[in-house]
């Protein structure tokens, strides 16, 4: 198993080993086991550049992750604007490290199979999203 991160732009993450724990911890709650995951802090620039050549879309964002999941393994790449992160926390009333444990939390649970295009969708998401967020207060 690896869980890596890098970063093109300094930025200030809760400690490596602790996320680690915490993403084991919120696979293992979804019954899935983590394989290969690399997360990489970007740019706003930089995540808009992968945006348009891969997916097609011409708009800033958050997050994208790419899903290399296969027989029942958690594998991916998943890409986070800081940009983003430090500007829909402003915009939201929260930390920095708040909204960022929600975005990395985000991606892994992309790769659990959770969907986030549909109202209904969206709910089952966020709900995800805090019960993950409550795990990594008690790791």
């Amino acid at each position: 198993m690896a869980i890596t991160f890098s970063a093109s732009l300094k930025t200030k993450t809760p400690s490596k080993k602790k996320l680690k724990l915490w993403l084991i911890a919120i696979a293992l709650s979804e019954k899935k086991k983590i394989k290969n995951l690399a997360y990489n802090f970007c740019s706003d620039e930089e995540l808009l550049q992968i945006n348009q050549q891969f997916l097609k879309h011409n708009t800033y964002t958050d997050i994208i992750t790419f899903d290399y999941c296969e027989n029942g393994f958690i594998a991916g790449e998943i890409y986070i604007s800081i940009n983003r992160v430090k500007e829909n926390a402003e915009k939201l009333n929260l930390t920095q490290e708040e909204e960022l444990l929600r975005v990395i939390a985000h991606g892994l649970l992309h790769l659990c199979g959770y969907k986030d295009k549909t109202p209904e969708h969206i709910k089952k998401m966020r709900s995800a999203e805090n019960q993950a967020i409550k795990l990594f207060e008690n790791i």
